[in-house]
């Protein structure tokens, strides 16, 4: 009796039993395949919007400082940076370097221009009520270099009644320091008044020549 004649029956049970581990490890392998892609996808999709995600987070801006920090010129800096920000990276400020005008915690923009002033600049401006006007309007756009100092506090700066102008009582000097007046529209105010004193800010609307879009430049200047 041979060998293969004597255990066939062992051999062909293995065989069996080789045949079917075989059919159940390509059907888990069948059925395991796309989820591991599925897996794979999802992945690299994540990977790609945390990427994005760094990448907006990461993007960098121009911004051109100058005045009184030790070193002005232009600087790049991450898209989240501060104005603050800016100063430190320009070595910060000099000892007559005077920020009350200044918003220091205001995000900078792409080609932001920030002018940092110092103590006698801020000083010689607010001496009278008028150059305090003349400050606000200089910090935010400035007539006679035509710079704008992004960095400026915007116009609710000015928040109590002394410092705004009384369009019942300004002098036209005084009234021609506010943005959009000049001498004609001054004189046509000081006119108007003289014949119908003004009970809100709003009537200064009721002169000639001056419209909504002047009013809405003026209005957090100006009192009765």
């Amino acid at each position: 009796m041979t060998f293969h004649y004597r255990y066939r029956k062992q051999i062909i049970l293995g065989i069996s039993l080789v045949i079917v581990l075989a059919t159940t490890i390509s059907s888990i392998i069948y059925f395991y395949e796309p989820k591991k892609e599925k897996k794979i996808e999802k992945v690299a999709v994540e990977k790609i919007k945390k990427e994005t995600k760094k990448e907006d987070t990461e993007k960098l801006y121009m911004v051109d400082i100058k005045g009184e920090v030790i070193s002005p010129g232009i600087y790049e800096l991450p898209s989240t940076s501060r104005v603050i920000d800016v100063i430190n990276k320009a070595g910060g400020l000099t000892d007559i370097a005077d920020t009350s005008v200044i918003n220091l915690s205001k995000k900078i923009e792409d080609e932001m221009v920030i002018i940092i002033y110092s103590e006698y600049e801020v000083n010689n401006w607010l001496t009278t009520k008028q150059e305090e006007e003349y400050l606000q309007e200089k910090c935010q756009n400035s007539e006679e270099s035509k710079i704008e100092n992004d960095a400026c506090i915007s116009d609710n700066a000015i928040e109590n009644n002394e410092t705004l102008i009384n369009i019942n009582t300004a002098t036209k000097e005084e009234l021609m320091t506010l943005s959009g007046i000049g001498e004609t529209k001054a004189l046509a105010i000081i006119s108007y008044r003289e014949k119908t004193p003004f009970t809100s800010i709003e009537d200064i609307k009721n002169v000639s020549g001056i419209g909504d879009s002047t009013y809405n430049e003026i209005k957090d200047y100006i009192t009765v």
